[in-house]
């Protein structure tokens, strides 16, 4: 059953959210993956709309980060997949670059506003390169590697994720609105 929203958006398709922490030395086990853990708990607190996890650590490498994103949004049927770490300008930080590759339409919006709200926090906000893309009905959205910037960025961009995926057709996010409001335009 299709909703009549614009894009389409399934209220009957099952919600499913990857996740991807990029790390050298998480993937290596050499510490434990802290940021994506962080990033799933701060998911399961907001949104209200059961969900199932796609979960992985992949080291830095472009062609692991492209096949991680393909396989949560083409096999698994992620609505949306967040990724941690690697967006940085040094030489191994290439999340951006493997995003941009998988993605069908850029959504720069999503980079413009983590940086401004990062901004407010630290200086070297503009050191960041993290984007956010389309690839068929996901949405994926680039994250810093530090929990507490991932909770600062995406608290900047979260109220419009589920709006975004709606117009994408993805599936329906709802929220503990007490926590996390996010905007549709009222019918």
């Amino acid at each position: 059953m299709q909703d009549s929203t614009p894009g389409g958006t399934d209220h009957v398709r099952p919600l499913v959210i990857g996740v991807i922490n990029v790390s050298d030395r998480a993937s290596a086990g050499v510490y434990e993956d802290v940021p994506g853990k962080s990033c799933l708990a701060l998911l399961h607190d907001w949104i209200a709309t059961p969900f199932r996890a796609e979960y992985a650590v992949v080291p830095d490498e472009r062609p692991e980060i492209e096949r991680a994103l393909l396989r949560m949004v083409d096999e698994a049927g992620c609505s949306l997949v967040v990724t941690t770490g690697g967006t940085g300008p040094a030489p191994r930080d290439v999340t951006p670059e493997a995003t941009v590759a998988v993605c069908d339409r850029l959504l720069p919006g999503f980079g413009e506003q983590m940086r401004a709200a990062s901004l407010r926090h630290v200086p070297t906000a503009i050191l960041s390169r993290q984007t956010a893309g389309l690839r068929g009905r996901c949405l994926i959205v680039n994250l810093p590697g530090r929990p507490k910037a991932i909770r600062e960025n995406l608290e900047a961009v979260f109220p419009a994720v589920p709006y975004c995926i709606d117009l994408a057709g993805g599936a329906f996010i709802e929220t503990h609105t007490e926590r996390m409001k996010v905007f549709r335009p009222k019918p």
